[in-house]
């Protein structure tokens, strides 16, 4: 995972960006998903899916981390069990990743964009939990991976819409309406979506 990101002067095109399924794309791992980029090269593409519930709570991941204890809800008066815990692709799902905002920085914390960063270590999962982590931030079970030239591919078989992200739609618990949200970041519907490519 950590070979795709890369130092912020070599960004990818599609970093930071949203990527929209198109209708066409029946794959059960991203049928009607949203995606977070988060890094993007010649050695491939990485990001997370923002709009699928993982069937675990936040309280369930301090639990399995040994980390609950009666200093992490009640002392500092945040709500643990609404913190998002997402289903953030089919690659690596027994592992954990947190975008967030650039508030905080960890040893390992990556920068995505200039207000976005991602951190992989249980150092954010431990303050977090302490009410000592960042402002915004979503956590992700897994990721979504690409091989060189293989998202390329994709997009231009019509498989996704790429467009700029929108920081209200990455951490926004909500999950169940970020497809149509997304999609009106282009101005457009699901409705008015085609399953085939336009050719002129």
């Amino acid at each position: 995972m950590v070979s795709y990101l890369r130092d912020e002067k070599e960004r990818g095109f599609l970093d930071g960006q949203f990527l929209i399924a198109m209708p066409g794309l029946q794959d059960g791992n991203f049928a009607r998903s949203v995606i977070y980029i988060c890094a993007h090269s010649p050695a491939g593409a990485m990001g997370f899916i923002i709009n699928r519930h993982q069937p675990v709570s936040f309280l369930d991941v301090l639990d399995h981390l040994d980390m609950l204890d009666d200093d992490n809800e009640a002392s500092k008066g945040i709500d643990l069990r609404g913190f998002p815990v997402l289903m953030g692709g089919p690659v690596e799902t027994g592992r954990g990743f947190v975008l967030h905002s650039d508030d905080y920085s960890g040893e390992s914390s990556i920068p995505v964009t200039d207000d976005v960063c991602l951190t992989a270590t249980l150092d954010i999962i431990r303050a977090i939990s302490q009410g000592k982590g960042p402002r915004r931030a979503t956590m992700m079970l897994g990721y979504a991976g690409w091989g060189p030239g293989q998202l390329e591919v994709e997009i231009a078989n019509n498989g996704w819409l790429n467009c700029p992200s929108c920081q209200d739609l990455i951490y926004d618990p909500n999950v169940d309406t970020k497809y149509e949200r997304a999609l009106a970041l282009l101005g457009i519907t699901p409705e008015a979506l085609s399953t085939e490519a336009g050719h002129a």
